[in-house]
């Protein structure tokens, strides 16, 4: 095997595979990075078993060359160490090429690295799936919906459905939930399926593979094509084919969680509530659970505090929007609270109580598909 390519499109590549590459495994081969030749470009593949990432660097695009194969082969290189190299050279045109024994050569410049490479066709074979696409959704709005859920998976084992983002799709429309018990984030968004009406997907999505994902897309509005088979799900972006296992069982039935009345609403500025819950956690921070609390002081203000005996107290009043109901005296994880505030888009937000030790919700006022819910923290 023998080629030429751009370092700039070859290193985008490489960081992107290896998202995928495992790093403790019990298959050698999967520490490395797979190249193969096609006759229109070089393919790139990482892969830890759960998740699968092909990368393809196409000969030419827009009439510039990137690619110029001499000799069609596949190799698998160590993904540490060529990664490392790669970024390192000193020019922008990389040599590649693979001689006896699989002994690889790297030249850029006045540089050059043999290494020692392993038999590609030992590499694991990525799932074929031919099916057609279960529904498409731009770049963009696929990241945002993931940035808006996904920190909310569990991070014990204790319950491994968990550590999943639930997504169903059904009627043009996916619905995705991601809970660890103590939280809950869900966002709605409208898609083209191709699923006929009374079919219904319900799947659930390793929250890491969903964060590997939502690094790799870019921010383009170009579509992104999902394909759902029984056991993976495969995301075909423009140059990158990212597949991840899907988690097995049912996951718990979150809609009953959700409260559909409340007792007190309270509109907020995000932005200076986020700043002052921010602000109470830095003396909450080494606290057991980060708690902070939450008063309604009168029809204007709300107070957030919190106080830890061996390091001290803060309080600050915070001006509301509006205030309807009863009285509230609350509290909660600030760092739960910080992050359901992030992933909401919008200047302001309502909050919905029940009482003082019922779950509550947090919606953006511009945004009817995003609500965050929180549980309180019972204190004493």
């Amino acid at each position: 095997m023998k080629f030429f390519i751009q370092k700039e499109r070859l290193i985008k590549s490489v960081q992107d595979v290896l998202k995928a590459v495992a790093s403790r495994t019990t298959i050698p081969i999967l520490t490395g990075i797979k190249i193969e030749t096609k006759e229109n470009g070089v393919t790139l593949t990482g892969s830890d078993s759960d998740i699968s990432i092909e990368s393809f660097i196409p000969n030419e695009e827009e009439d510039m060359e990137i690619v110029e194969i001499i000799e069609h082969g596949a190799i698998v290189l160590p993904a540490r160490f060529f990664s490392e190299i790669v970024r390192k050279l000193p020019e922008n045109i990389v040599e590649i090429t693979v001689e006896d024994h699989l002994k690889t050569i790297i030249r850029s410049g006045n540089a050059e690295f043999d290494l020692h490479g392993l038999d590609a066709e030992e590499y694991p074979r990525l799932p074929k799936i031919t099916e057609e696409p279960t529904f498409t959704i731009s770049n963009d709005l696929l990241k945002t919906l993931i940035k808006q859920t996904v920190f909310a998976v569990s991070t014990s084992e204790a319950r491994p459905i968990l550590t999943g983002v639930n997504w169903t799709i059904e009627n043009n429309e996916l619905l995705s939930v991601a809970t660890d018990s103590h939280r809950l984030a869900l966002k709605k968004l409208s898609i083209h399926s191709a699923l006929t009406n009374n079919e219904i997907h319900n799947i659930v999505i390793p929250g890491k593979s969903l964060s590997e994902l939502m690094k790799i897309l870019d921010d383009t509005n170009d579509d992104v094509q999902i394909i759902i088979t029984d056991n993976q799900i495969l995301f075909k972006a423009k140059h990158v084919l990212f597949f991840s296992r899907l988690l097995e069982g049912k996951y718990p039935d979150t809609s009953r969680l959700i409260p559909t009345d409340s007792k007190t609403i309270i509109k907020l500025n995000s932005k200076e509530y986020l700043e002052a819950v921010d602000r109470a956690s830095l003396l909450a921070r080494d606290g057991k659970n980060n708690v902070i609390k939450f008063t309604t002081i009168d029809e204007q203000f709300i107070e957030v505090s919190s106080y830890t005996p061996e390091i001290g107290k803060v309080v600050e009043k915070v001006k509301s929007l509006n205030i309807e109901g009863e009285e509230i005296k609350i509290s909660f994880s600030a760092k739960y609270m910080i992050d359901a505030l992030k992933a909401i888009d919008g200047t302001e937000i309502s909050i919905y109580f029940t009482g003082p030790m019922r779950p509550f919700i947090i919606k953006s006022n511009g945004d009817e598909t995003i609500l965050q819910l929180l549980l309180p923290v019972r204190t004493f």
